[in-house]
């Protein structure tokens, strides 16, 4: 199961912003991983895999994970809410 997911956080998922993902990623009950177009896909879940990818404001992203049911579609939710942010607290 995967979705597109344009960011909207101003920063991006530099520094302070992908601390904050990979915690929101390691609390959902799913593995995913996120690519950029023309990189590998990295697991949420480790913040310099995150930091290396180099994702920007207006970046598209693809969220990824193998499972197939309710706890999948959680997890997405809650990273794709999570980078539709325009601020990070």
């Amino acid at each position: 199961m995967q979705r597109s997911v344009v960011v909207a956080i101003q920063d991006g998922l530099h520094a302070r912003p992908a601390a904050l993902f990979v915690a929101e990623a390691a609390r959902q009950p799913a593995p995913v991983t996120i690519a950029k177009n023309g990189s590998g896909p990295a697991s949420t879940r480790s913040i310099l895999s995150v930091i290396t990818l180099g994702i920007g404001a207006g970046d598209e992203v693809v969220l990824e994970t193998p499972a197939d049911d309710d706890s999948a579609v959680a997890s997405l939710d809650a990273l794709e809410t999570f980078l539709q942010q325009v601020a990070v607290a």
